[in-house]
Protein backbone atom coordinates (compact mmCIF):
# COMPACT_ATOMS: atom_id res chain seq x y z
CA UNK A 1 0.00 0.00 0.00
CA UNK A 2 1.03 3.38 -0.79
CA UNK A 3 1.97 5.06 2.62
CA UNK A 4 2.31 8.70 0.89
CA UNK A 5 -1.60 9.04 0.66
CA UNK A 6 -4.50 7.62 2.50
CA UNK A 7 -6.53 4.28 1.60
CA UNK A 8 -9.82 6.72 0.37
CA UNK A 9 -7.25 8.56 -2.14
CA UNK A 10 -6.17 5.50 -3.66
CA UNK A 11 -9.80 4.06 -3.93
CA UNK A 12 -11.06 7.66 -5.52
CA UNK A 13 -8.37 7.63 -7.88
CA UNK A 14 -9.26 4.06 -8.85
CA UNK A 15 -12.52 5.06 -9.47
CA UNK A 16 -10.95 7.80 -11.95
CA UNK A 17 -9.03 5.61 -13.94
CA UNK A 18 -11.38 3.36 -14.79
CA UNK A 19 -12.91 2.74 -18.68
CA UNK A 20 -16.88 3.09 -17.76
CA UNK A 21 -19.59 3.40 -20.07
CA UNK A 22 -21.48 6.58 -20.65
CA UNK A 23 -24.23 5.31 -18.83
CA UNK A 24 -22.50 4.80 -15.83
CA UNK A 25 -20.43 7.93 -16.36
CA UNK A 26 -23.87 9.87 -16.39
CA UNK A 27 -25.16 8.28 -13.71
CA UNK A 28 -21.59 9.50 -11.49
CA UNK A 29 -22.35 12.82 -12.52
CA UNK A 30 -25.62 12.85 -11.36
CA UNK A 31 -24.72 12.04 -7.74
CA UNK A 32 -21.23 13.72 -7.72
CA UNK A 33 -23.44 17.27 -9.08
CA UNK A 34 -26.11 16.31 -6.59
CA UNK A 35 -24.31 15.56 -3.43
CA UNK A 36 -20.87 18.39 -4.45
CA UNK A 37 -22.84 20.83 -6.11
CA UNK A 38 -23.38 24.36 -5.14
CA UNK A 39 -26.76 25.92 -7.79
CA UNK A 40 -26.39 30.17 -7.94
CA UNK A 41 -28.49 32.72 -9.99
CA UNK A 42 -26.42 35.52 -10.61
CA UNK A 43 -28.08 38.32 -12.97
CA UNK A 44 -30.09 35.65 -14.30
CA UNK A 45 -26.87 33.28 -15.17
CA UNK A 46 -27.45 29.94 -13.60
CA UNK A 47 -24.42 28.18 -12.68
CA UNK A 48 -23.04 24.74 -10.63
CA UNK A 49 -19.74 25.01 -8.73
CA UNK A 50 -17.97 21.62 -8.06
CA UNK A 51 -15.07 21.85 -5.54
CA UNK A 52 -12.60 18.97 -4.84
CA UNK A 53 -9.57 18.53 -2.98
CA UNK A 54 -8.18 15.98 -5.54
CA UNK A 55 -6.92 17.25 -8.37
CA UNK A 56 -7.09 14.01 -10.74
CA UNK A 57 -11.09 13.81 -9.11
CA UNK A 58 -11.43 17.61 -11.19
CA UNK A 59 -9.97 16.45 -14.21
CA UNK A 60 -12.17 13.60 -14.34
CA UNK A 61 -15.47 15.43 -14.06
CA UNK A 62 -13.87 18.00 -16.28
CA UNK A 63 -13.37 15.40 -18.92
CA UNK A 64 -17.09 13.79 -18.69
CA UNK A 65 -18.71 16.85 -18.99
CA UNK A 66 -16.74 18.21 -21.68
CA UNK A 67 -16.89 14.62 -23.83
CA UNK A 68 -20.53 13.63 -22.78
CA UNK A 69 -22.13 17.29 -22.91
CA UNK A 70 -19.43 19.14 -24.61
CA UNK A 71 -19.77 21.94 -21.91
CA UNK A 72 -16.10 23.87 -21.55
CA UNK A 73 -16.42 24.13 -17.37
CA UNK A 74 -14.16 26.67 -15.93
CA UNK A 75 -11.27 25.12 -13.75
CA UNK A 76 -9.47 26.55 -11.26
CA UNK A 77 -7.49 25.95 -8.03
CA UNK A 78 -7.60 28.09 -4.88
CA UNK A 79 -4.64 27.45 -2.43
CA UNK A 80 -5.52 27.90 1.48
CA UNK A 81 -2.84 29.68 3.17
CA UNK A 82 -3.89 28.86 6.87
CA UNK A 83 -4.14 25.68 8.96
CA UNK A 84 -3.13 22.62 6.86
CA UNK A 85 -2.45 24.75 3.57
CA UNK A 86 -4.91 22.61 1.15
CA UNK A 87 -5.59 23.18 -2.14
CA UNK A 88 -9.02 23.15 -3.63
CA UNK A 89 -10.24 22.41 -7.29
CA UNK A 90 -12.89 24.08 -7.77
CA UNK A 91 -15.24 23.63 -11.48
CA UNK A 92 -17.47 26.27 -12.65
CA UNK A 93 -20.36 25.56 -15.12
CA UNK A 94 -21.71 28.55 -16.45
CA UNK A 95 -23.10 27.05 -19.68
CA UNK A 96 -26.35 24.16 -20.65
CA UNK A 97 -27.18 24.17 -16.85
CA UNK A 98 -30.55 23.86 -17.11
CA UNK A 99 -30.60 21.27 -19.84
CA UNK A 100 -27.77 18.88 -17.98
CA UNK A 101 -29.79 18.89 -14.61
CA UNK A 102 -32.22 18.13 -16.95
CA UNK A 103 -30.67 15.54 -18.74
CA UNK A 104 -28.87 13.79 -15.32
CA UNK A 105 -32.54 14.30 -13.54
CA UNK A 106 -30.87 16.24 -10.95
CA UNK A 107 -33.28 18.60 -8.42
CA UNK A 108 -31.64 20.77 -5.56
CA UNK A 109 -34.94 20.49 -4.22
CA UNK A 110 -35.67 16.91 -3.04
CA UNK A 111 -33.21 13.68 -2.14
CA UNK A 112 -35.85 11.58 -4.42
CA UNK A 113 -33.08 9.41 -6.87
CA UNK A 114 -34.70 9.42 -10.47
CA UNK A 115 -35.11 6.01 -12.67
CA UNK A 116 -34.29 7.54 -15.59
CA UNK A 117 -30.56 8.17 -14.53
CA UNK A 118 -30.26 5.06 -11.84
CA UNK A 119 -31.92 1.73 -13.77
CA UNK A 120 -29.73 -1.24 -13.87
CA UNK A 121 -26.38 -2.50 -11.51
CA UNK A 122 -24.25 -0.78 -13.77
CA UNK A 123 -25.66 2.57 -13.24
CA UNK A 124 -26.55 1.81 -9.67
CA UNK A 125 -22.42 1.28 -9.00
CA UNK A 126 -22.03 4.31 -10.80
CA UNK A 127 -24.19 6.71 -9.36
CA UNK A 128 -22.88 5.01 -5.78
CA UNK A 129 -19.57 5.85 -7.16
CA UNK A 130 -20.14 9.19 -8.06
CA UNK A 131 -21.33 10.08 -3.98
CA UNK A 132 -18.21 8.48 -2.83
CA UNK A 133 -16.24 10.58 -5.33
CA UNK A 134 -18.40 13.58 -3.58
CA UNK A 135 -17.68 13.08 -0.01
CA UNK A 136 -16.88 9.16 0.54
CA UNK A 137 -13.65 7.90 2.74
CA UNK A 138 -12.76 4.38 4.06
CA UNK A 139 -10.45 3.37 6.71
CA UNK A 140 -7.56 2.02 5.77
CA UNK A 141 -7.50 -2.08 5.45
CA UNK A 142 -4.40 -1.82 7.81
CA UNK A 143 -7.23 -0.74 11.32
CA UNK A 144 -9.26 -3.49 11.90
CA UNK A 145 -11.86 -0.78 12.47
CA UNK A 146 -12.94 -1.20 9.35
CA UNK A 147 -15.26 1.48 8.42
CA UNK A 148 -16.54 2.80 4.79
CA UNK A 149 -19.37 6.33 4.59
CA UNK A 150 -20.47 8.40 2.44
CA UNK A 151 -21.84 11.65 3.93
CA UNK A 152 -24.57 14.00 2.23
CA UNK A 153 -26.78 17.18 3.74
CA UNK A 154 -30.43 15.83 3.12
CA UNK A 155 -32.01 13.52 5.32
CA UNK A 156 -34.16 11.98 2.68
CA UNK A 157 -31.38 12.17 0.17
CA UNK A 158 -29.34 9.75 2.66
CA UNK A 159 -32.22 7.50 2.68
CA UNK A 160 -32.79 7.09 -0.75
CA UNK A 161 -29.05 6.33 -1.16
CA UNK A 162 -29.56 3.58 1.39
CA UNK A 163 -32.65 1.92 -0.63
CA UNK A 164 -30.24 1.66 -3.62
CA UNK A 165 -27.77 -0.45 -1.66
CA UNK A 166 -30.18 -2.10 -0.10
CA UNK A 167 -32.15 -3.28 -3.32
CA UNK A 168 -28.84 -4.24 -4.98
CA UNK A 169 -28.01 -7.87 -5.15
CA UNK A 170 -30.53 -9.26 -2.99
CA UNK A 171 -29.75 -6.69 -0.17
CA UNK A 172 -26.22 -8.08 0.75
CA UNK A 173 -25.54 -4.42 2.22
CA UNK A 174 -26.42 -3.81 5.63
CA UNK A 175 -26.50 0.34 5.35
CA UNK A 176 -26.86 2.56 8.82
CA UNK A 177 -27.56 6.25 8.33
CA UNK A 178 -26.82 8.78 11.44
CA UNK A 179 -26.57 12.26 11.79
CA UNK A 180 -23.83 13.70 12.83
CA UNK A 181 -24.09 17.50 13.44
CA UNK A 182 -26.46 19.06 9.76
CA UNK A 183 -24.80 16.10 7.94
CA UNK A 184 -26.42 12.64 7.28
CA UNK A 185 -23.79 9.95 7.23
CA UNK A 186 -24.75 6.26 5.96
CA UNK A 187 -22.18 3.95 6.69
CA UNK A 188 -20.50 -0.01 6.62
CA UNK A 189 -19.01 -1.26 9.22
CA UNK A 190 -18.47 -5.00 8.21
CA UNK A 191 -15.24 -5.53 6.26
CA UNK A 192 -17.04 -8.24 3.76
CA UNK A 193 -19.41 -5.17 2.74
CA UNK A 194 -16.79 -2.85 2.20
CA UNK A 195 -15.03 -5.24 -0.17
CA UNK A 196 -18.01 -5.81 -2.00
CA UNK A 197 -18.92 -1.98 -1.87
CA UNK A 198 -15.20 -1.24 -3.91
CA UNK A 199 -16.29 -3.65 -6.39
CA UNK A 200 -19.74 -2.22 -7.02
CA UNK A 201 -18.08 0.93 -7.68
CA UNK A 202 -15.16 -0.36 -9.39
CA UNK A 203 -12.45 -0.09 -7.11
CA UNK A 204 -11.33 -3.34 -7.97
CA UNK A 205 -7.67 -3.27 -7.80
CA UNK A 206 -8.45 -1.55 -4.13
CA UNK A 207 -10.47 -4.47 -3.28
CA UNK A 208 -7.90 -6.71 -3.77
CA UNK A 209 -5.29 -4.97 -2.02
CA UNK A 210 -8.26 -4.77 1.24
CA UNK A 211 -8.50 -7.91 0.82
CA UNK A 212 -4.72 -9.12 0.85
CA UNK A 213 -3.76 -6.79 4.47
CA UNK A 214 -6.64 -8.09 5.91
CA UNK A 215 -6.00 -11.72 4.84
CA UNK A 216 -3.68 -12.50 8.28
CA UNK A 217 -6.75 -11.21 10.55
CA UNK A 218 -10.32 -12.59 9.04
CA UNK A 219 -10.06 -15.57 6.70
CA UNK A 220 -14.03 -15.80 6.35
CA UNK A 221 -15.28 -15.40 2.86
CA UNK A 222 -12.22 -14.25 1.32
CA UNK A 223 -12.36 -16.68 -1.23
CA UNK A 224 -15.41 -15.80 -2.52
CA UNK A 225 -14.71 -12.06 -2.95
CA UNK A 226 -11.13 -12.99 -4.82
CA UNK A 227 -13.54 -15.17 -6.96
CA UNK A 228 -16.07 -12.38 -7.25
CA UNK A 229 -12.78 -9.38 -8.19
CA UNK A 230 -11.51 -11.84 -10.83
CA UNK A 231 -15.01 -12.21 -12.54
CA UNK A 232 -15.57 -8.49 -12.26
CA UNK A 233 -12.24 -7.56 -14.20
CA UNK A 234 -12.59 -10.68 -16.28
CA UNK A 235 -16.25 -9.44 -17.03
CA UNK A 236 -14.92 -5.80 -17.92
CA UNK A 237 -11.85 -7.36 -20.03
CA UNK A 238 -14.81 -8.91 -21.80
CA UNK A 239 -16.91 -6.39 -22.71
CA UNK A 240 -13.92 -3.88 -23.58
CA UNK A 241 -12.93 -6.78 -26.07
CA UNK A 242 -16.21 -6.56 -27.49
CA UNK A 243 -16.18 -3.04 -28.27
CA UNK A 244 -12.84 -2.72 -29.88
CA UNK A 245 -13.69 -6.01 -32.08
CA UNK A 246 -16.64 -3.99 -33.08
CA UNK A 247 -14.60 -0.89 -33.77
CA UNK A 248 -11.88 -3.26 -35.91
CA UNK A 249 -14.76 -4.67 -37.75
CA UNK A 250 -16.02 -1.11 -38.96
CA UNK A 251 -12.30 -0.46 -40.18
CA UNK A 252 -12.23 -3.48 -41.58
CA UNK A 253 -15.33 -3.45 -43.75
CA UNK A 254 -14.57 0.89 -44.42
CA UNK A 255 -11.02 0.63 -45.62
CA UNK A 256 -9.35 -2.60 -44.35
CA UNK A 257 -7.12 -2.87 -41.17
CA UNK A 258 -3.68 -2.74 -43.10
CA UNK A 259 -4.54 0.68 -44.82
CA UNK A 260 -3.55 2.50 -41.89
CA UNK A 261 -0.97 4.71 -41.48
CA UNK A 262 0.30 3.59 -38.07
CA UNK A 263 2.18 -0.16 -37.39
CA UNK A 264 1.36 -0.11 -34.10
CA UNK A 265 -2.55 0.39 -35.00
CA UNK A 266 -2.65 -2.77 -37.62
CA UNK A 267 -0.53 -5.28 -35.16
CA UNK A 268 -3.08 -3.81 -32.34
CA UNK A 269 -5.87 -5.04 -34.42
CA UNK A 270 -4.68 -8.51 -35.82
CA UNK A 271 -3.91 -9.08 -31.55
CA UNK A 272 -7.05 -8.16 -30.99
CA UNK A 273 -8.85 -10.65 -33.43
CA UNK A 274 -6.63 -12.83 -32.49
CA UNK A 275 -6.77 -12.99 -28.76
CA UNK A 276 -10.07 -11.31 -28.21
CA UNK A 277 -10.15 -12.69 -24.18
CA UNK A 278 -6.69 -11.22 -23.72
CA UNK A 279 -6.37 -8.17 -20.88
CA UNK A 280 -4.57 -5.13 -22.15
CA UNK A 281 -1.14 -6.23 -20.48
CA UNK A 282 -1.41 -9.55 -22.04
CA UNK A 283 -1.64 -7.37 -25.36
CA UNK A 284 1.08 -5.02 -24.71
CA UNK A 285 3.01 -8.05 -23.95
CA UNK A 286 2.59 -9.82 -27.57
CA UNK A 287 2.92 -6.80 -28.78
CA UNK A 288 6.49 -5.81 -27.54
CA UNK A 289 7.85 -8.95 -28.51
CA UNK A 290 6.09 -8.94 -32.13
CA UNK A 291 7.63 -5.42 -32.32
CA UNK A 292 11.10 -6.10 -30.71
CA UNK A 293 10.05 -2.78 -28.40
CA UNK A 294 8.39 -1.78 -25.37
CA UNK A 295 5.00 -1.42 -25.24
CA UNK A 296 3.15 -0.65 -22.08
CA UNK A 297 -0.50 -1.00 -21.03
CA UNK A 298 -0.86 2.82 -20.83
CA UNK A 299 0.01 2.59 -24.89
CA UNK A 300 -2.60 -0.11 -25.55
CA UNK A 301 -5.20 1.74 -24.20
CA UNK A 302 -4.04 4.74 -25.66
CA UNK A 303 -4.56 3.09 -29.17
CA UNK A 304 -7.63 1.94 -28.77
CA UNK A 305 -8.77 5.60 -28.38
CA UNK A 306 -7.22 6.12 -31.75
CA UNK A 307 -8.98 3.23 -33.00
CA UNK A 308 -12.44 4.27 -31.39
CA UNK A 309 -12.22 7.52 -33.16
CA UNK A 310 -11.16 6.40 -36.64
CA UNK A 311 -13.86 3.52 -36.36
CA UNK A 312 -16.00 6.40 -35.37
CA UNK A 313 -15.20 8.18 -38.86
CA UNK A 314 -16.97 5.05 -40.50
CA UNK A 315 -19.83 4.54 -38.14
CA UNK A 316 -23.23 4.23 -39.82
CA UNK A 317 -21.97 4.36 -43.62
Amino acid sequence: MRKDVSFTTIVKEEITSKPFSEERKKSLLAAFIKVNGELTIHEGVTSIVLNTENAKIAKYIYQILQQIYGISAQLAYLKMMKFNKTTTYRISINQGVDDLLDDLSISFLDGKISKNIVYNDDTIGGYLSGAFLASGSVNSPISSNYHLEISVDNDNYAKWLSKLLLHYNKGIFNVKITQRRKSFVLYLKKSDQIADFLILIGATDSCMEFENVRIDRDFSNIGNRLVNCDQANFEKTIKSAKRQLKDIKIINDSIGIDALKNIKQITLCHLRVDNDDATMQELASLMSEQLHENVSKSNISHLFRQLHEIADKYRGK
